[in-house]
């Protein structure tokens, strides 16, 4: 099981099974978590969520885990921060594919004016 898998289940069961503030709090897509909690009841083979309209509810499959999870979380090495990389960059010129601006009086450059 990847440990980013699991985090993101415990960070659901933190939330108090609220996924939209757990997705926020995580800073990825709501999509994203919860295409990370089906690959994970895939891989487990149960379903850790009992999804109702109501709320969800931890099944007993997801509370046997969350225990694991936590255990396999606390025993990994923390995760590594991506490198910021800078802001600026080298700008790119113009090879004149675009264009010409419109000037305000004068025709437009992109349109052939029609001839008798």
């Amino acid at each position: 099981m990847k440990i980013l898998l699991l985090r993101r289940f415990v960070a659901v069961v933190d939330a108090d099974l609220h996924v939209p503030r757990a997705a926020e709090a995580l800073g990825i897509p709501l999509a994203s978590l919860h295409t990370s909690l089906d690959k994970l009841e895939t891989e487990v083979g149960h379903p850790l969520f009992t999804r109702a309209k109501a709320g969800w509810t931890l099944t007993s499959a997801g509370a046997l885990l969350l225990d694991e999870a936590r255990s396999r979380i606390a025993a990994a090495p923390p995760p590594v921060a991506a490198p910021v990389g800078s802001g600026g960059g080298k700008a790119k010129a113009s090879k004149g594919k675009g264009r010409a601006p419109v000037v305000k009086g004068q025709p437009k450059p992109f349109k052939k004016r029609q001839g008798r």
